[in-house]
């Protein structure tokens, strides 16, 4: 994927400063670091609305000192169920709006919200921890979710999340594109913006004070073996973001509740605009109902 002037322009800034802090004090880089890592790209423009948002009902909800907005369909022929629906990385619930009309067609209430610091809401920060529970607390407010779709970072958190629903089995998880490991995507981040072994050192510890957890716990792998509801895992082999070198390990453990759909040429966002993906989705989740 080429990058802008100014992405480049950006990337270079940040390693001289992340360079030079780490020179006197490699605690303080790593902060930095951490900052970055968690710091979602805002768009430019002014988002624009699609037309079936604006029937929706704009829905609010407070996530400690932050308000985090989200959207609620209400099918014409309803079936009982509720889907919740959540995008990935630097993303926002508009760009969802072909899952909205499909799941209310099949009867689904349909609710999204754009994570903390995303979209519409507030916040400046975002990870996966975050994100977790910001989803448990909209399903404490708006659930409980029979379905439950995550793009990317959407779908690292949901699946952590997942883990802690009650009546998992009559639930079911869509992952698309699933930023599998949180390591992965601190190792591409190091890509990026290469630091040394001594700031590598302090953003471990830093994730540790933060998260209480081991990082290889922060991961898809990890929570999918503390659920039981049925999986549909949806990744093309020429992702570039979340790579699929790491779907393949879980491929291989054939967990009879994980169906696998695996596309290629699709990338990491244009696989959740394809029809015929979305229509796999619509039909996982109709299954259910049977």
């Amino acid at each position: 994927m080429k990058m802008k002037l100014s992405q480049r322009l950006a990337i270079t800034y940040y390693r001289t400063k992340i360079h030079t802090i780490g020179l006197v004090s490699p605690r303080k880089a790593a902060e930095l670091v951490f900052e970055l890592f968690c710091t979602p790209r805002k768009p430019k423009k002014k988002l624009k609305e699609p037309p079936i948002f604006h029937k929706a009902e704009k829905l609010n909800l407070k996530l400690k000192d932050l308000s985090i907005s989200g959207f609620r369909f209400l099918p014409p022929h309803p079936n009982g169920r509720k889907i919740l629906v959540q995008h990935g990385f630097s993303s926002y619930s508009y760009k969802f709006e072909k899952y909205v009309s499909l799941f209310k067609k099949q009867g689904f209430e349909v609710i999204c919200f754009d994570a903390p610091a995303h979209g519409l809401s507030e916040g400046k920060f975002i990870n996966a921890l975050i994100y977790k529970d910001a989803i448990l607390a909209i399903e404490a407010a708006y659930g409980p979710f029979y379905g439950l779709m995550g793009h990317s970072l959407g779908g690292l958190a949901g699946s952590l999340a997942f883990q802690d629903f009650k009546d998992q089995e009559n639930r079911r998880l869509v992952l698309v594109a699933p930023a599998i490991r949180t390591q992965r995507a601190i190792e591409h981040f190091y890509s990026l913006i290469p630091v040394d072994d001594r700031i590598k050192t302090a953003v471990d510890q830093l994730f540790n004070e933060f998260t209480h957890l081991p990082i290889e716990e922060i991961s898809v792998n990890h929570a999918i073996k503390q659920i039981k509801s049925p999986i549909l895992w949806v990744h093309d082999k020429d992702d570039k973001i979340c790579v699929f070198e790491d779907v393949l390990p879980i491929m291989e453990q054939k967990n009879p509740q994980i169906k696998f759909v695996i596309t290629e040429g699709l990338g990491h966002s244009r696989i959740y605009k394809e029809s015929s993906i979305a229509n796999t989705i619509d039909h996982f989740f109709r299954e259910g109902l049977d």
